[in-house]
């Protein structure tokens, strides 16, 4: 495809099978990860939050050496940040409160909060020039320009949304396809603001109406625990499942041992919730004793919460204290077992074995 030109990619180009793995930012989604998934017949990701432009360009050059499959990049699109005189005071009360867990753990918390803006443009730069078959976005849409950018080298956009106001806007702005993220999804919700109450509208819902909306391919993603989930989905006319805490089991994903040791039929803990208490932001997570404890203290400050914590939950890895952990998990965690990624992509699409990709349109 000539520079310049707005892709035109059906999904019969990316899929042999209707199953997406989901970018797992923080270590999860791997290039092992990503290839194998395409290897089986989905389309893999790889998660470009918290890499610098080099490292996420070498994940990119790595996904090729294993495999000719196409595959897909996540990027989470940077947020406006408040004031910091005037978050302060709301920061500072939550780094007091969680000093004793810092203290457990031998960590040292920052001093003040910070802005980051996850060096967007440089990442933005870099999908540019290694042109993967799709960059995804989450946390709402970049500028125009940059959605130009990236479809004249021929690469696909497509925005994650979890309301059907969002998905408008994003076929408003001119992306190729929409991942719809439902309530029961694992890690952070893509509501645009961190301030933004997570919606609750079922995915089911937002399928329907998103549908009336565009042919363009609709990915749906949450609560994907098994094979009967994955035809559900398709039947209501989802064009492919996204699927992520099945695929924290993989053995090529890089899932740390302690977040491994707190999903699955053997799990100890008992429900997964949405809490500000890690990151600032919406994620869905296991319930341990640091979202009981946090979860009401916990301000709406992305990415300064998660900055703060960060010491925390990597000093709490490495102890193997899932209770300071941020355990990130969709409602289908137990469903979790240790397997190979061909063999979950296999045991997915075994309920769509009539499925036939829709087309997408320029």
């Amino acid at each position: 495809m000539k520079r310049g030109q707005r892709p035109v990619v059906e999904l019969s180009q990316l899929l042999r099978v209707p199953i997406v793995g989901a970018p797992m930012a923080g270590g999860p989604s791997t290039p092992h990860l990503a290839a194998s998934v395409g290897e089986a017949g989905g389309l893999g990701f790889l998660a470009g939050g918290r890499l610098d432009p080099a490292d996420l360009r070498k994940q990119i050059r790595q996904v090729r050496y294993l495999t000719e499959r196409p595959f897909g990049v996540n990027l989470m699109v940077p947020q406006c940040q408040p004031n910091l005189e005037l978050a302060a005071p709301a920061w500072l009360a939550y780094r007091a409160a969680l000093a004793d867990d810092a203290v457990q753990v031998g960590a040292a918390l920052p001093a003040r909060p910070r802005r980051d803006d996850d060096d967007f443009a440089g990442k933005v730069d870099t999908v540019v020039a290694e042109g993967p078959a799709v960059v995804s976005f989450t946390f709402g849409l970049p500028a125009i320009e940059v959605l130009r950018a990236i479809q004249s080298v021929g690469t696909a956009v497509w925005a994650t949304v979890t309301r059907i106001e969002d998905a408008c806007s994003a076929l408003l702005a001119g992306v190729d396809g929409l991942c719809l993220q439902g309530p029961d999804s694992g890690g952070h919700r893509a509501t645009v603001h961190a301030s933004d109450p997570p919606p609750t509208v079922p995915l089911e819902s937002l399928i329907a109406e998103a549908r009336t909306l565009t042919k363009l391919p609709l990915i749906a993603a949450g609560g994907v625990d098994g094979p009967a989930a994955v035809a559900r989905l398709l039947g209501l006319g989802a064009d492919a499942v996204q699927v992520g805490t099945l695929l924290l089991g993989a053995t090529e994903a890089g899932t740390h041992p302690a977040h491994r040791r707190a999903l699955g039929a053997n799990a100890v803990y008992g429900q997964t919730v949405v809490t500000r208490a890690f990151t600032g932001r919406p994620v869905r997570a296991v319930r341990n004793d640091f979202v009981a404890r946090h979860d009401s203290w916990a301000p709406a400050l992305y990415p300064h919460v998660h900055h703060l914590t960060a010491p925390i939950r990597a000093a709490a890895a490495d102890a193997g204290q899932s209770d300071l952990l941020g355990v990130w998990a969709g409602t289908g965690y137990r469903a979790v077992r240790e397997t190979s990624t061909h063999r979950i992509v296999d045991h997915l699409a075994a309920a769509a074995r009539h499925w036939a990709p829709a087309l997408a349109v320029a």
